[in-house]
């Protein structure tokens, strides 16, 4: 009798977990609900960006734990058809070596990666703050590898633009005004000073900050990355080398004091199109929108993107990535975080669709979409 109670038992244990199993297999997107892998944890890939890959979508994100800063690394996941994630492990990891820019206590932040056709090897990209300096470094990071999912090897991080001036800078601009290292004289028209190279000009031989970072590929395969520059207060959009490894030395400044951050980048129909955040810490606050004719500008404001409730907080998110969907042209899904720096592993994703209005990118909130509504 024990025997056919152990069976029954059994397989009421199977079949709960096979009910179990069938419940995580999603077919829509849930804005800022819990969202489970394949094993039923909750996806951990925070500031994140998705690469499309030989039929295979990748997510790479900030592994968080109980605190801020990195003990694990950078995660990735893979998907087909962007509802259900596989945890694909560690892409790349924090090193063992306390010596190391990349050791455990660092801070690694918005990892992207994008493929190098010519090189054939996938090249990511992130913020890298040294351990033990707080947000003091303001380094861009960069590490390869022969495989999507990787492990990915750690190369090196720095300050880009070393002794390179940005395009439009007016020569006027490049001489130092006397007094400034004391930051005294402008503080009475600061947003004019930063327009004015104040910052461009401290950072000229160090290179220039570079924090909140983006990535993008345009159609003639030339990269760039896209980075909060000058204490945050001015976006940096730099042109990368062929092998996507390094900066030319070419880049422009974006909105100069507008103080935006979280630069997310597309483009539609020729047109380029950037959705950005404003600078309140870990609080969300109204998201800015821009668009471009040129790469290299001049870009114009577009005003917040978001309709409707919750447009003054951005839906309480932060833009982290815009997705062009595979095989849906002029399809693009709006990637956020809700930043939870209490409970770190509590941040949620907010995902919405990209509606184009009277050629400006619009959001509105859904408590439950599909690819079908695109």
């Amino acid at each position: 009798m024990k025997y056919f109670k152990l069976i029954f038992l059994v397989g009421l244990s199977l079949l709960s977990h096979t009910s179990f199993s069938q419940k995580q297999k999603l077919s829509s997107f849930q804005p800022g609900q819990i969202w489970l892998d394949a094993d039923g944890k909750h996806i951990n890939a925070h500031g994140g960006g998705i690469m499309y890959s030989n039929g295979m979508y990748y997510w790479f994100g900030e592994h968080k734990g109980a605190t801020n800063d990195a003990r694990v690394g950078v995660t990735c996941y893979s998907s087909k058809d962007l509802y259900n994630w596989k945890n694909e492990g560690v892409a790349l990891a924090v090193s063992p070596d306390p010596n190391s820019e990349i050791t455990a206590g660092s801070i690694i932040e918005r990892p992207k990666v994008i493929y190098n056709e010519k090189t054939k090897q996938y090249v990511m990209w992130f913020h890298l703050e040294l351990n033990g300096q707080g947000y003091k470094a303001a380094r861009t990071a960069v590490a390869t590898s022969s495989k999507a999912a990787g492990p990915y090897t750690f190369i090196r991080s720095y300050r880009p633009n070393v002794g390179n001036w940005p395009i439009g800078f007016k020569e006027e601009w490049k001489k130092s005004v006397p007094g400034e290292d004391t930051l005294k004289w402008w503080k009475p028209n600061w947003y004019k000073a930063v327009e004015q190279g104040l910052f461009v000009r401290r950072d000229f031989a160090r290179g220039q900050m570079a924090r909140d970072m983006q990535l993008f590929v345009d159609d003639d395969g030339k990269a760039y990355n896209i980075h909060s520059s000058e204490d945050n207060l001015t976006l940096h959009l730099s042109e990368l080398t062929a092998d996507y490894l390094d900066f030319t030395g070419k880049f422009i400044t974006i909105a100069p004091a507008g103080h935006n951050e979280a630069p997310a980048l597309f483009k539609d129909k020729g047109v380029y199109y950037m959705i950005t955040s404003g600078c309140t810490g870990w609080e969300p606050n109204a998201a800015r929108s821009f668009k471009s004719n040129s790469i290299w500008g001049p870009w114009e404001s577009l005003g917040n993107p978001c309709k409707g409730d919750g447009a003054n907080t951005t839906f309480e998110s932060q833009s982290t990535y815009i997705l062009p969907v595979s095989g849906k042209k002029g399809a693009f899904i709006f990637l956020a975080d809700r930043w939870r720096p209490k409970n770190p592993i509590d941040g949620r994703y907010v995902w919405l669709p990209v509606k184009m209005e009277n050629g400006k990118p619009v959001l509105y909130w859904k408590d439950n979409w599909t690819l079908n509504d695109f």
